[in-house]
């Protein structure tokens, strides 16, 4: 009877072994990293990025998260949505209104993904598999580096080295805050150099714009995402994607956004896809 038991003891020890996460995923954050040359005290106060990363893994897909706050509030953020996943994710700030410009805003998110580009291996991820994302404000900031490619060029980076922009919710017109800077209401639109669909072009990276149900989202944001889109197909782009979120409105529509966000992503690395 001893002999059955310890016979069946070695077995499930054998199995546990066998079936334990000896190769199990470990991740790890760093916090607080400046990624600015710039040397006034708002900027070195400001201009840090979070990575959240896998420390046994190689070449991993890199999320660059910029966060919402209508360009006047907010904080960088690793969303719970974008762990665990195998990938990079880098959470950035940058300098709010109306401390700042909308000029030196975009140049801050332009600074952190060329920093990015240069620097992301060390934490193992693959500069070839970047996505630039984020919502509401930080939709707006990823259009506009997309669409503008001078943002980025400014810093040896060509825009068009990004695997996918995906904004969520991101205004395609002016910034309503930065019309606000300008004496205009938040709702009487206008389309300057500071609006993404301003620059529409035909031969960009991917372009995922995801909103919430149009009669809930802030401002209109759907139909102007709607728009910005009909632009980019009638400009010859190829690869435009929008989805309208059912039900969701301006925030609520983040959740299920990262879901489709995931989908596109393994799509382009040709990984299979969650239903």
């Amino acid at each position: 009877m001893k002999n059955h038991i310890a016979a069946f003891a070695s077995i499930a020890a054998l199995i546990c072994l066998l079936t334990s996460p000896i190769n199990a995923q470990t991740y790890k954050q760093v916090s607080d990293i400046s990624y600015t040359t710039k040397s006034d005290s708002y900027a070195q106060e400001r201009l840090k990025l979070d990575i959240y990363y896998p420390e046994n893994q190689q070449d991993c897909p890199v999320v660059i998260w910029f966060h919402g706050g209508g360009l006047e509030a907010g904080s960088k953020e690793i969303p719970a949505k974008l762990r665990d996943k195998g990938w990079v994710v880098v959470g950035v700030n940058y300098r709010l209104l109306p401390k700042v410009t909308v000029r030196e805003t975009l140049d801050d998110a332009a600074e952190a993904v060329a920093w990015v580009f240069k620097n992301i291996s060390k934490y193992n991820g693959d500069a070839k598999k970047i996505v630039v994302t984020g919502h509401s404000a930080g939709g707006y900031i990823s259009m506009m580096l997309c669409l503008n490619k001078t943002w980025l060029a400014n810093y040896g980076t060509d825009a068009d080295q990004v695997m996918l922009y995906a904004p969520f919710s991101g205004q395609a017109i002016t910034h309503y805050n930065v019309r606000k800077m300008q004496g205009i209401e938040p709702l009487r639109a206008t389309i300057d150099e500071y609006a993404p669909i301003y620059w529409v072009r035909n031969n960009c990276p991917p372009f995922l714009l995801i909103c919430g149900d149009r009669e809930l989202e802030l401002y209109g944001r759907y139909d102007e995402n709607q728009y910005l889109a009909r632009m980019m197909k009638l400009v010859g782009h190829k690869k435009t994607y929008l989805y309208e979120i059912d039900g969701h409105g301006h925030s609520p529509m983040v959740e299920p956004a990262f879901h489709i966000l995931e989908t596109h992503i393994n799509t382009l690395l040709g990984k299979s896809t969650n239903p």
